[in-house]
């Protein structure tokens, strides 16, 4: 407990406290205090209330956790939400996104599409996420205004990207990113090779030195479709999990992102390697790209963390409603009702997140001597009624709509449903304006 003398920045007095680590608790007319950004407090009601604090916050019927992770989005595309639904993959991509994003996206596509994309966030309940786009700068520096957290991952092509000519600019690109924010004490900078079919072996080898010379995390799509592995077997005679592997990637700072297609040997590969995998289901599901087999992987002792995917592909930045779809997806590919439960759902979209992403010391769950990054839900509503287990309450019957608070780092970014740091109507009418421009000049 912290001196008396020194006072408190905050108290929260909420009806549940749910740390996350120890695994599957609620607490019960407990408090949290926080001081210099840090929860420095968790301890019963009355023992909280002899403490001194500057200010001192009731937060009735509210379930106070960890904030939400998103794991693996495209923040910037909330800007081609909707713009070409209901396709393939490789046709959406090919004949849509692409086009798309060679016409449009430049720094002020992505500085107004990530301003977008972390309001959404943010009122969603999401403390930190993970971007993978381009003009990673731009992205970076809104992150840094905003106040939330993030990973911001440098997209690395073996073809011309808007802002990366090749990539070997990429990587220069992503080295001297990595040098300015290595003390941010919200951002980490890491490498974000596209996908095995779009980078081949000598940009993967030159990645893998580099990350281990800075010891930086490599985030990539992988076994996204059944068609991918099938034409790597055909083409290269391995899985391409087999062949990150091979040139030695894998391992604790790799994260593999959606994972549809996961044979015996691909399951070894990851656990012996301890590579983290971010799943992604409502992407997955909209694509028909696949099923990761989650409760599989998780029995098998891999880290599976949650994401969104980008807004043009899910097409919400919600991941609560994420997390409430993985866990009923992870029953029925599992064939068992007691997969992935409410609180391993939530561990997954928390500290599980903040694992992949390698800041569980920081973040990921609430403990003395983590950062504040806290979120409380509002659970006194008609459709939470009556709360037996909160967090079942969370996962399984409430909305985003239902996010009242959130801190990051003890700041608060959310004050009773309202943005403090941005300008919502703002934002709207910025997104609108960028809306008319594309519709007005692209083929959908």
């Amino acid at each position: 407990m912290p001196n008396s003398a020194a006072a408190l920045d905050l108290l929260l007095l909420p009806t549940w406290l749910v740390p996350v680590e120890p695994a599957g608790v609620v607490l019960k007319e407990h408090a949290l205090g926080i001081r210099d950004g840090r929860i420095v407090f968790i301890g019963p009601r009355a023992a909280a209330l002899k403490l001194n604090a500057t200010e001192v916050r009731e937060l009735p019927d509210m379930l106070l956790c960890p904030g939400l992770i998103n794991a693996h989005g495209h923040a910037a595309m909330t800007l081609f939400r909707g713009l070409a639904d209901d396709l393939p993959l490789m046709t959406w991509l090919e004949n849509h996104i692409w086009p798309a994003e060679a016409k449009w996206v430049d720094e002020a596509f992505v500085r107004d599409g990530t301003d977008l994309a972390i309001a959404e966030q943010i009122k969603g309940g999401i403390t930190c996420f993970s971007d993978l786009y381009f003009f990673p700068k731009v992205a970076s520096e809104r992150v840094h205004n905003s106040g939330i957290r993030a990973q911001i991952a440098i997209p690395i092509l073996d073809f011309p990207i808007p802002g990366a000519s090749t990539a070997d600019e990429a990587i220069r690109q992503g080295v001297e990113l990595f040098g300015d924010l290595k003390h941010h004490e919200r951002i980490k900078v890491t490498f974000g090779p596209h996908a095995p079919y779009t980078v081949g072996d000598e940009t993967l080898e030159k990645i893998r030195v580099i990350a281990e010379e800075l010891d930086a995390s490599i985030h990539m799509h992988v076994h996204e479709t059944a068609y991918e592995v099938q034409q790597s077997v055909e083409q290269r005679g391995e899985r391409p999990l087999a062949r990150l592997g091979r040139l030695g990637l894998l391992g604790p700072r790799f994260q593999a992102v959606h994972m549809t297609q996961i044979s015996d040997e691909d399951l070894v590969l990851l656990v012996e390697s301890n590579t983290n995998v971010i799943h992604c289901p409502e992407s997955n599901l909209k694509l028909a790209s696949g099923f990761c087999p989650v409760e599989r992987l998780w029995q098998a002792g891999v880290n599976v963390a949650v994401g969104t995917d980008g807004a043009a592909s899910n097409n919400d930045l919600d991941l609560l409603g994420e997390t409430r779809t993985a866990a009923l997806l992870a029953k029925a590919v599992a064939g068992s009702a007691t997969a992935l439960d409410a609180h391993r759902a939530l561990r997954m979209a928390t500290l599980n997140g903040a694992r992949a992403l390698g800041i569980e010391a920081d973040v990921g769950s609430l403990e003395v001597g983590k950062a504040a990054d806290i979120v409380a839900f509002d659970l006194s509503g008609l459709a939470q009624q009556p709360v037996y287990d909160p967090v079942s309450q969370l996962i399984y019957a409430t909305g985003r709509d239902c996010v009242k608070h959130l801190w990051v780092a003890g700041k608060q970014l959310l004050d009773d449903r309202r943005l403090t740091r941005l300008d919502e109507k703002q934002l709207c009418a910025t997104a609108k304006a960028w809306g008319q421009r594309i519709s007005g000049h692209t083929e959908s």
